[in-house]
């Protein structure tokens, strides 16, 4: 008997040791009735490229169930089981039961978490795909009785989808974190919206933050640079009897990814690099001010480019009226909302209302407005016009290219306007007066056509001289007599009556025409909006001509005459052929093409002396305040033209102290001028520098300072050769002097990006450092990041004390 007994105790000692060893030695992918995962143990997809098991993120010493990526060094989790109900200790268990559930356990065996179904004898199994869902299926087909993809944490992977199920009432979001080393829900949500036409909101709370923009049949209208991935991770959104969802796939060989909402409430798509070890973000949303939701109110048109006036503009058709009554926590409307010139007159089935083109816009909030994907766009048109409450239309789909096609129509204020590149057409009704004010006439062609130019520049002399009192008071009168006052009808004349033909941009405060003078000449024809003719923009207009006017250098575009005539203010500059420095360093390969490694250098050349200029050498200091590659124009034979002086300020002794108005655009400000204000000649030496390594990169810096991050870490490894744009053709063997001098380059816009002012050299010093090859240049230092209150070493006192601070107040005339 005892020897019987001891042999049964020997038995269950020895399966209770299998059962450990079998879990130490590490399962596969999946587990099976009656086994368990301990911590230290884990999971791992075929293929390696997901692991499930226990893990403490960050600095947290708790303990969570979840799916992790296997690449990363630090535990990055995509499905966290136990958000809310942490472990205390390493003592907890993962079992997958006899009724086939998956149910997770702490030290004292009481029950953590479940997966909440019991699949009775048709589970067979818990398994880790390959994709990173951890499914419950059967033993004879891949049905999922039960996943984790139903169960989203905050990431959202291959496959997962968000939205909801028509049938059952079931919805799929993703929750943030608590905090970077808290899986448990945070303040955000991101969700995708199934009334009207599908898009994803973040939300905090019941308030929206952040929207993407509708789905237009290709990607969410808002952010069109997701197309350039969407190769690698094709976007799929469904609208069904049985589910409105929306997801996507990577194909075959697609580095692996994650769209994530972080604890802060930013939406992110990462991407791992394998060549350096390391998630990379190549999306995040919000990206700048224009993508906080509602932010200019109602028929309001928010401009990203327009910082130094709020970014906020008005619809044609609408001002600035009175401030609102309220509005909700997540808008930031400064103090005035957009009202309507002209009441409309559509009653009893007539109307004289017509439309007006709101052009390249993230379509309005669809929540309210009405779907029919079945009609063509004049069709669309027909039925807006016809129904009194349609406010605006606008094609929903966009896949068959031209116009597009189907229809959404609003009929509540539109909210949540803003330009955006490769953005769509919205029709915004309008009453006759307006339409008749705005109309873009045929040219007529004059019955005696102007002789020359030398006759124009003579009759627009006589008619400033009879008209100089009129000239706004803050421009010097020196100054004024280089730059004429041309009349409206004039201009009118030259753009066929501001003709919609000659349109070539818009931003939210002016659109630019594009004008032929009688000898042939092209010019570029700025009209400021009528909604930005307040007594602060007329000044402001003001003090742009007042800049440009004593400035004649080679890299400044240059302004060729005025015009403020009744409520018109217009600026006329030269015509740039080949646009913007930012449409060919971050273009497509043809575009980065006609920038040659050589040409490159030679840019970055002539906007140094640009500056240098600015900075003294036109006999004032000026700041430019706002330098970036949009703001940076080529001339038919590639030379650089910095332009965009709304934001420029006369750097006069008299003008000491706190910024009023900053000026940010994002990933170019200067760190003391972003988080304090204070503006010194160095910010635009730091913005030189930003746009150095952009030219040379083919990368966005943008908000978050990944190419600046990524440039330090490649000089504090000598790899520094490797920040060139990987677009353009490998410089060769027999090519050493022009990468040296490349390196060098980028060595210089490293001094420019130094934390402190003081570490960042002149612009005279960087001109000469550019020009002259067989001059030492210092090493850069990469210092830690000033503090919130923008402390700077010690040592820094002879730079910010010894540079005058300016009080400025701004708008932008872009």
């Amino acid at each position: 008997m005892r020897a019987t007994s001891l042999l049964r105790l020997l038995l269950i000692c020895f399966y209770l040791l299998s059962i450990h060893t079998f879990g130490a030695a590490g399962v596969g992918d999946k587990l099976e009735k009656g086994q368990n995962l301990t911590d230290g143990d884990t999971l791992v997809s075929a293929g390696g490229s997901f692991t499930l098991g226990f893990f403490s993120p960050g600095v947290s010493t708790k303990r969570y169930l979840g799916v992790w990526f296997s690449v990363s060094n630090a535990t990055i989790a995509c499905w966290v089981a136990n958000r809310d109900q942490p472990l205390v200790d390493k003592s907890g268990m993962l079992v997958f039961n006899d009724l086939g559930s998956l149910v997770l356990l702490d030290g004292s065996r009481r029950t953590v978490w479940s997966s909440d179904f019991s699949g009775g004898a048709s589970a067979a199994a818990a398994q880790l795909l390959v994709s990173g869902n951890l499914v419950v299926h059967n033993g004879s087909s891949d049905v999922s009785l039960w996943q984790s993809f139903d169960h989203p944490s905050d990431t959202l992977l291959p496959d997962m989808k968000l939205g909801k199920n028509r049938w059952t009432g079931a919805e799929w979001q993703l929750t943030s974190w608590r905090s970077a080393d808290d899986p448990a829900p945070g303040d955000y949500r991101r969700t995708l919206e199934t009334k009207g036409l599908p898009e994803l909101v973040v939300w905090r709370g019941n308030v929206k933050t952040y929207r993407t923009g509708p789905w237009n049949g290709l990607y969410f209208n808002g952010v069109p640079e997701v197309s350039a991935y969407a190769g690698k991770y094709p976007l799929r959104a469904t609208t069904s009897p049985w589910e409105v969802t929306y997801g996507y796939t990577a194909a075959p060989g697609a580095p692996l990814t994650r769209v994530v909402v972080n604890h802060t409430g930013k939406a992110e798509r990462w991407e791992w690099d394998a060549s350096s070890w390391a998630w990379t973000r190549i999306f995040q949303g919000p990206r700048d001010p224009c993508d906080e939701y509602g932010r200019c109110g109602p028929f309001g048109l928010c401009d990203p480019e327009a910082a130094s006036s709020g970014f906020c503009g008005c619809v044609e058709g609408f001002s600035f009226g009175s401030p609102p009554a309220a509005t909700p926590p997540a808008q930031e409307v400064k103090g005035t909302t957009c009202q309507r010139h002209a009441a409309l007159d559509c009653a009893g089935g007539t109307t004289t209302d017509g439309f007006a083109v709101v052009r390249g816009v993230k379509l309005p909030d669809t929540q309210n407005a009405s779907v029919d994907m079945g009609v063509t766009l004049e069709e669309c048109r027909a039925r807006c016009f016809a129904n009194c409450s349609c406010l605006a239309y606008a094609a929903a789909d966009i896949r068959g290219g031209g116009d597009g096609s189907g229809c959404v129509m609003w009929a509540d204020a539109i909210v949540d306007l803003r330009l955006v590149d490769m953005g769509q057409n919205l029709y915004l009704r309008l009453s006759k007066s307006e339409l008749d004010d705005h109309k873009r006439f045929p040219v007529i062609p004059v019955a005696i056509p102007l002789a020359s130019i030398v006759i124009i520049l003579l009759v627009v002399f006589a008619i400033w001289w009879r008209r100089k009192r009129t000239i706004i008071g803050a421009i010097p009168q020196s100054h004024a007599m280089a730059v004429p006052l041309v009349s409206l009808a004039i201009i009118k004349d030259v753009t066929g009556n501001f003709s919609e033909s000659n349109m070539i941009g818009q931003g939210g405060f002016s659109i630019v025409y594009k004008g032929q003078l009688p000898e042939g000449r092209t010019i570029a024809v700025k009209r400021l909006k009528q909604s930005v003719l307040t007594t602060k923009g007329k000044k402001d207009f003001a003090r742009e001509v007042e800049v440009m006017v004593g400035l004649r250098q080679g890299s400044l575009v240059r302004l060729l005459a005025y015009c403020n005539e009744g409520k018109e203010r217009i600026l006329i500059y030269e015509y740039m052929q080949n646009k913007s420095l930012n449409f060919h360093i971050f273009g497509n390969v043809n575009l980065r093409a006609s920038l040659n490694w050589a040409r490159r250098l030679e840019l970055i050349q002539g906007i140094a002396h640009g500056i240098a200029y600015l900075h003294g050498g036109s006999g004032d200091n000026v700041i430019h305040r706002d330098l970036k590659p949009g703001n940076i124009l080529l001339d038919d034979e590639w030379k650089p033209k910095i332009a965009d002086f709304g934001t420029a300020k006369l750097f006069a002794v008299d003008q000491i102290g706190p910024d009023q108005t900053i000026v940010v655009s994002p990933g170019y400000a200067a760190p003391e001028y972003a988080r304090q204000g204070n503006m010194t000649l160095k910010c635009d030496v730091y913005s030189f520098g930003v746009i150095l390594l952009e030219t040379l990169s083919g990368r966005r810096n943008g908000g978050m300072q990944g190419l600046l991050s990524h440039a330090w870490g490649l000089w504090e490894t000598n790899m520094i050769a490797e920040l060139l744009d990987t677009t353009m053709v490998p410089l060769s063997e027999s090519e050493p002097e022009l990468l040296s001098k490349l390196t060098r380059c980028i060595q210089i816009g490293l001094l420019c990006v130094q934390e402190t002012p003081c570490d960042r050299p002149t612009m005279s010093s960087v001109v000469s450092m550019l020009t002259s090859t067989a001059s030492q240049i210092d090493r850069p230092r990469r210092r830690p990041p000033l503090d919130r209150e923008g402390f700077v070493p010690s040592d820094s006192s002879h730079g910010l004390e010894t540079e005058l601070l300016i009080p400025t107040t701004t708008i932008d005339l872009t």
